[in-house]
C-alpha cells in the first residue's frame, strides 16, 4: 500500500456559528501532484491551515508526513507559499532567502548553494542582487516558490501558485512543479485557474461548502466519459428515434445555452429536417452502433468524432454551476 502524505478523517472547523469546513476526508500518496479544486469560499484555504498546524480543528484528524499537523520535526519537510503573501520588501532575492535558509536550520554554505539553484529554477538568477521591492508581482510570486522549495522538501503546498503571473510565468510553474515531483516532493496544489490543474495534477479533490464532494483521478475521469460530435446533414425525427436510445445525453451543438437532453427524452417535433451537429454521451462500445444507426435512419454521416471532456466541465458537473456569491 502506498504510503500517505496526508490522510485526514471528517476534519471539521468552525468559527462561531460559521462552518467553514464541514468534513474534509482525503487521502494523498507520497510523489503525487494533489489538486485541490471548489468555488470561492468553500474552504480550501481554513483547509490547508488545519493541515499545516495554521488552524486548530474543530473536529476529526488528519496525519501530514505521519503526524499530527503542527508537529514541529515536520514542519521542518514542509515548504508553503501562501495566497496572499507579503516578504521584507527592503531585502534582496538572496537576503530573503538566506533569511528564510536559518528559518529552516540550514548549513550557510549548503543555503548559499541550494539558494543559487533554487533562483535560477524559478528564472530569477539575474536577478539575485536586486531588492524585492523592485519586484513585478509576477516575480514576486516567483520568489514566494523559491522560498517554499528552498530546502527541498518533502511536501510543498502552493496556494494559487500562478494567480499572478503571464503565460510564460505559468508554463515555467508548471515545468518546476514536474521537476520537484520527479526528485519525489508531494504537491498539494489549490488553484482556482483549471487548465493549469489539468495539466499538472495526477488526481483532483473536489470542495463545495467545506466538504469534500468527489476525490478522482484526472486521466481516468477525463477519459471515463466519451462526448462525440456528429454532424449530418439534417436531424430528422427517425435519425432521433435511432440515435437517442443508445446514448446517455445530447444536445445541439449549435445552442451553446442548452440543456443537455436525457436519453428518455422524447425527440421534439421542432428538431425536424434541422441542420445540425450534435453532442453525444456515450460509452465507447456505442460508438460503432451510433455510426450504423445514423445511416440506418438515412442520414449522410459527415463526421463522428470524439470531444475531450474538459476539467471546466467536470468541475461544474460535480460541483455545480450555482454562483458562490463570495
Amino acid at each position: 500500500m502506498t504510503e500517505l502524505a496526508i490522510e485526514t478523517t471528517g476534519l471539521r472547523k468552525v468559527y462561531g456559528a460559521k462552518v467553514a469546513v464541514t468534513d474534509l476526508t482525503l487521502d494523498v500518496p507520497r510523489g503525487e501532484v494533489f489538486g485541490f479544486l471548489g468555488p470561492n469560499g468553500a474552504g480550501k484555504s481554513t483547509a490547508i491551515k488545519m493541515l499545516l498546524g495554521l488552524v486548530r480543528p474543530t473536529g476529526g484528524s488528519a496525519r501530514v508526513l505521519g503526524h499530527a499537523p503542527g508537529h514541529t520535526q515536520t514542519l521542518a519537510r514542509i515548504g508553503f507559499l501562501p495566497e496572499p503573501f507579503r516578504f521584507h520588501e527592503w531585502l534582496s532575492a538572496m537576503e530573503l532567502l538566506a533569511l528564510h535558509g536559518r528559518l529552516y536550520r540550514m548549513d550557510p554554505a549548503s543555503c548559499r548553494k541550494r539558494a543559487r539553484d533554487v533562483l535560477e529554477m524559478v528564472g530569477l538568477a539575474d536577478q539575485a542582487d536586486r531588492p524585492l521591492s523592485g519586484y513585478s508581482k509576477g516575480m514576486l510570486q516567483r520568489i514566494g516558490l523559491a522560498q517554499a522549495l528552498l530546502h527541498s522538501p518533502e511536501l510543498a503546498f502552493f496556494d494559487e501558485p500562478t494567480s499572478a503571473l503571464d503565460p510564460f510565468g505559468r508554463r515555467l510553474v508548471r515545468s518546476i512543479i514536474h521537476q520537484v515531483k520527479a526528485q519525489g516532493t508531494t504537491v498539494f496544489l489549490n488553484s482556482h485557474l483549471l487548465g493549469e490543474v489539468e495539466v499538472t495534477c495526477d488526481r483532483v479533490a473536489f470542495i463545495k461548502a467545506g466538504q469534500v464532494l468527489q476525490t478522482l483521478s484526472l486521466q481516468d475521469s477525463l477519459a471515463a466519459k466519451q462526448h462525440l460530435e456528429l454532424r449530418v446533414d439534417a436531424v430528422t425525427p427517425a435519425l432521433l428515434e435511432r440515435v437517442v436510445p443508445l446514448v446517455e445525453e445530447w444536445r445541439f451543438l449549435e445552442d451553446d445555452d442548452a440543456e443537455p437532453a436525457s436519453a428518455c427524452d422524447a425527440p421534439g417535433a421542432g428538431a425536424a429536417g434541422t441542420p445540425a451537429a450534435l453532442e453525444l454521451v456515450a460509452a465507447h462500445s456505442q460508438a460503432p452502433l451510433i455510426a450504423q444507426a445514423v445511416l440506418a435512419a438515412g442520414a449522410q454521416l459527415y463526421a463522428l468524432a470524439p470531444r475531450r471532456t474538459s476539467l471546466e466541465q467536470l468541475f461544474l458537473d460535480i460541483v455545480g454551476t450555482e454562483d458562490s456569491g463570495q
